[in-house]
């Protein structure tokens, strides 16, 4: 009895001190976008987070001059680090999954089509048809060299471009340093793209919301749903914020690596739980590019993946689509 008393006593104590110890709410910069963490943790430890962050955005930043990347696609060769090569595999193994609909070398044409550093425009064909020379994720090799490893090119005017899937990468390490700080309850975001783990400061399981796709880029973001995320990673990809209109007709941002031109099919948005975020990521952009049909036959291979599409139907209005593992997920269903 008196163990048992002193259990129960000791039970209730941890669990005082778990509600007492604060949410501590960190923002910043990072990639170029908004970066937030909110975790339970008894100290700050936004210091640890930006220097994770750091890291990533020295390999993987475009907006970053002497990130690896950058200096890869103006033809320099460095050694990589074990980050970029992670990053980089995964990379692969979702091209492969995909049939390339994911790819990192899409970078030219995503800049020729005016998406990237450069403003809008209209390239011809004969522009993309020889940037599609340039492209494709199998045209890349990694290579050892005295006990380090380096990219190999095929094309020297290839360029890479991580930014659907860097994002997701460093929401993951985020994640796992506040799991190695011993910290259980925590939301990461950058960019839209979110882990979760535990409960908020409310005591309730962590909320996200899928934004209803709108060509108003002044619109804030009416939610088209709410998803009950615990415990998973989410992103989202969507062609409704990043456009143009040229002679009547929309160019979206996605662009397909296979045909060179932006994707003219009915998905508005993707979005994918997964247990790694950076997986998440990848597929949601894999999934803008495939479209309705080619995300559903990915599925099939790939149950583990929650998928959330909003498309355009017969009568123009937008539907939704979501894989029956998500149904428990959506909390307004």
């Amino acid at each position: 009895m008196a163990f048992l008393a002193f259990l129960v006593i000791g039970t209730v104590l941890i669990i005082r001190q778990q509600r007492a110890m604060p949410y501590q709410h960190d923002t910043g910069m990072v990639f170029g976008t908004v970066y937030s963490a909110t975790y339970q943790c008894d100290k700050n430890l936004k210091d640890q987070i930006e220097a994770e962050l750091k890291k990533i955005d020295a390999e993987f930043s475009m907006f970053n001059d002497s990130s690896t990347v950058a200096r890869i696609n103006r033809g320099e060769n460095p050694a990589l680090s074990d980050m970029f090569v992670e990053v980089y595999q995964l990379a692969n193994s979702i091209s492969e999954a995909t049939e390339g609909a994911f790819d990192i070398t899409v970078a030219p044409l995503v800049n020729a089509w005016g998406f990237g550093f450069k403003h809008e425009q209209m390239p011809t064909k004969q522009t993309i048809d020889s940037l599609r020379q340039i492209i494709g994720y199998q045209k890349l090799q990694l290579e050892k060299r005295g006990g380090k490893q380096f990219l190999k090119k095929q094309q020297p005017g290839m360029m890479l471009d991580f930014s659907a899937i860097a994002k997701g990468f460093g929401v993951d390490a985020v994640a796992r340093l506040l799991r190695s700080r011993d910290v259980k309850n925590y939301m990461v975001e950058i960019g839209g793209e979110v882990v979760t783990s535990g409960i908020n400061q409310q005591r309730l399981p962590w909320r996200i919301g899928v934004t209803k796709p709108t060509d108003d880029t002044l619109s804030q973001g009416e939610i088209q749903t709410v998803l009950n995320v615990t415990d998973h990673a989410m992103a989202t990809s969507g062609n409704y914020r990043n456009f143009y209109y040229r002679g009547g007709k929309k160019y979206a941002h996605t662009i397909d690596p296979k045909t060179g031109y932006p994707v003219q099919h009915s998905i508005l948005s993707a979005t994918v739980l997964a247990d790694r975020c950076a997986t998440a990521d990848a597929f949601a952009t894999s999934f803008m590019v495939m479209g309705f049909e080619g995300a559903q036959k990915v599925l099939q291979k790939h149950p583990e993946l929650m998928v959330y599409l909003i498309y355009t139907d017969e009568k123009g209005k937008n539907a939704v689509w979501y894989s029956p593992a998500l149904k428990k997920k959506i909390i307004d269903n």
